[in-house]
């Protein structure tokens, strides 16, 4: 049986939050359980050089993702796990396919519009590229699928846009990926609005949080009078029943329904059992993580072997590539 390629990252901003567990590595590791699926993994560092950053800790930042990544279950020996500046073909093949995409196709893209909304004062050739650079990461690997959030799926349209033109016009035999559901597809803001993330100070819990961390960070999560006829279907109050189902199962969540709309909810208690289920599931990850840290040359050797493993099928993508489109070939 042919195995049906997958491919997804996370950008290198450090260690992972809640939002990243839920809604991306419980699916990453479920796919590579999964014999139908050849699973690759990697953390996009030059996808998070186009904002502002500080170079000094970069490094740990990108080490930690992947450390994050091994701390939750995923394995090596089941999935390539790689650092995406590691993969010169990918970078190679970003340029080639950059010259099948218009400059007016980039600037039409709402994400990029958004962007330069954020970083006014940067508004640098990266942010532009973005999507080309991305199809690259997909289209080295042949991935059929790619597991993406909501706010990631015009980059894979774009994607599948320079498959079709790839193989329309110099006879290339990429696949057009596919977006593929995983897990919670939106993990919400404890502030309420938007979505978890690590750009928004208050709005995630991290893996590492401690138990104290967590009841801090979840007594912040605006509520209400907490009874009436119905629960909010937005903002905090939502965001609450959306974990309290997500580490205590459907039953507490309707437990949480009735009395909302009869005796009314202790917040203050729904919030301290919430932060126990929450540390709880994640301490193991914890600990996994505290003996990897000890060993970091484990963590390295998997760096290294992913690297090897990358290189090698990337290598053999920008091999067709380069002799399709008339191009000299190094070393294929």
């Amino acid at each position: 049986m042919t195995k049906k390629r997958v491919l997804s990252g996370t950008r290198a901003t450090g260690k992972l939050h809640l939002g990243n567990y839920l809604g991306a590595v419980k699916g990453y590791i479920e796919l590579a359980e999964n014999p139908e699926f050849e699973t690759f993994y990697m953390v996009a560092d030059l996808h998070s050089v186009n904002v502002p950053y500080d170079p000094k800790n970069f490094r740990e930042r990108t080490r930690d993702v992947v450390l994050d990544y091994l701390a939750c279950g995923l394995d090596p020996e089941k999935s390539t796990i790689f650092i995406q500046s590691l993969i010169p073909e990918q970078i190679e093949l970003f340029y080639l396919l950059s010259t099948q995409v218009s400059v007016a196709r980039m600037l039409h893209l709402p994400t990029y519009k958004e962007k330069v909304k954020l970083q006014p004062q940067d508004v640098n050739m990266a942010l532009l590229n973005y999507p080309v650079l991305m199809a690259g990461d997909i289209l080295a690997y042949k991935a059929h699928a790619v597991p993406v959030g909501v706010d990631q799926l015009s980059h894979l349209v774009i994607a599948r846009e320079v498959a079709r033109k790839m193989n329309s016009k110099f006879n290339t035999s990429f696949p057009e990926p596919q977006p593929f559901k995983t897990g919670e597809n939106y993990i919400p803001s404890l502030l309420g609005e938007g979505k978890m993330s690590k750009s928004i100070k208050g709005s995630y819990i991290n893996l590492t949080d401690s138990l104290k961390t967590i009841e801090e960070k979840l007594a912040k999560v605006p509520t209400d009078s907490g009874k009436g006829k119905t629960i909010p279907e937005k903002g905090g109050v939502a965001n609450l029943m959306l974990f309290v189902e997500l580490f205590q199962g459907k039953e507490k969540r309707k437990e949480y329904k009735d009395d909302y709309k009869n005796c009314g909810v202790s917040y203050r208690q729904l919030k301290k059992e919430l932060a126990g289920a929450i540390y709880g599931e994640l301490k193991p990850i914890r600990e996994k993580r505290r003996k990897m840290k000890e060993s970091l040359g484990y963590v390295d050797e998997v760096i290294s072997e992913g690297t090897k493993k990358a290189r090698r099928v990337a290598g053999e993508t920008l091999c067709e590539v380069k002799e399709k489109m008339g191009l000299y070939e190094r070393g294929c």
